[in-house]
C-alpha cells in the first residue's frame, strides 16, 4: 500500500484507535476491583471521620470493623428495611419516588456510648457534595460531621472538606424543644439563624456553604422520623 495516499492514512489512523480503545478498555477492567477496593477504603475513612476517627488507608479496614458495630437501611419513616447500608448508593437512591427510598444508618460505640451515622448528599456551586453526620444517643445532638466534594474552588468552598469545618457542628441540634425538625443553619460569618442551631459558612464560598445547609435540610430531614423515634 503507497504510505503516501490517503487510504492509507486512513487505515492507520483507525487502527491505532482500535488498539488504544482495546488497551485502555482492558487496563479499565484490570483495575476495575482495585478501584472498588479504593473506594470502598475511602468511604469507610469517611464515616470514620464522622465520629472523629481518622485513619490510613491501610488502618480503615480494621478500624471500621472494630468501630460500627451494625449498619441497617431505614425509610421515610424511619422504620429499617432490608438491605445493605454500606453498598447502597445514595445518589442512585435519590433519584427514586421518595416512598421507595432507603437510607444508610451505622452505629458506633464511642465510650459506652450509641453514635448513629447518617449520609448526606446534595450540590455544591460547581458540582455534587456529600458527607456524613453522626449524632449521640439523643438522635439529635451532633457528635462529629465530614463533608465531601467533587469540584468546588480550591481555598473558597472545596473548604467544606477541613475538617475544622465539620468541627463547627458538633454540639448543634437538628431538632427544636418540642422535637421539630428544624435542621442547622450556615450562615455568613458573623450572621445569625433565628429558631435553630447555626454555624459559620465558608467565607467567599456562599453557594457551596448554602448548598451545605440545603443538603442538612433535604438529607437529615428524610431521617426525620428515624430520629424522632
Amino acid at each position: 500500500m503507497n504510505r503516501e495516499s490517503n487510504v492509507y492514512t486512513i487505515v492507520y489512523a483507525s487502527v491505532m484507535v482500535i488498539l488504544v480503545a482495546l488497551v485502555l478498555a482492558f487496563t479499565s477492567q484490570g483495575l476495575k476491583e482495585r478501584q472498588g477496593e479504593n473506594e470502598s477504603v475511602d468511604k469507610m475513612r469517611q464515616i470514620l471521620r464522622s465520629i472523629n476517627i481518622v485513619v490510613s488507608n491501610e488502618e480503615a479496614q480494621e478500624v471500621f470493623a472494630k468501630a460500627i458495630g451494625t449498619s441497617y437501611l431505614v425509610d421515610a419513616a424511619g422504620k429499617k428495611v432490608e438491605g445493605d447500608a454500606f453498598s447502597i448508593v445514595l445518589a442512585k437512591e435519590l433519584a427514586k419516588p421518595e416512598a421507595t427510598r432507603k437510607y444508610p444508618v451505622f452505629e458506633a460505640s464511642i465510650d459506652g456510648q450509641t453514635k448513629y451515622i447518617m449520609a448526606l448528599r446534595g450540590a455544591g456551586l460547581w458540582g455534587p457534595i456529600w458527607g456524613y453526620i453522626s449524632v449521640n444517643e439523643d438522635k439529635n445532638t451532633i457528635y462529629g460531621a465530614d463533608f465531601g466534594h467533587a469540584s468546588e474552588t480550591p481555598g473558597l468552598g472545596a473548604e467544606i472538606e477541613n475538617a475544622s469545618f465539620g468541627q463547627e457542628f458538633i454540639g448543634k441540634k437538628f431538632l427544636d424543644p418540642s422535637s421539630q425538625f428544624v435542621s442547622i443553619a450556615v450562615v455568613k460569618p458573623g450572621k445569625k439563624a433565628v429558631g435553630k442551631d447555626y454555624v459559620d459558612g465558608i467565607s467567599g464560598g456562599t453557594i457551596t456553604s448554602q448548598g451545605v445547609e440545603d443538603m442538612l435540610s433535604s438529607s437529615i430531614g428524610a431521617y426525620a422520623n428515624f430520629l424522632k423515634n
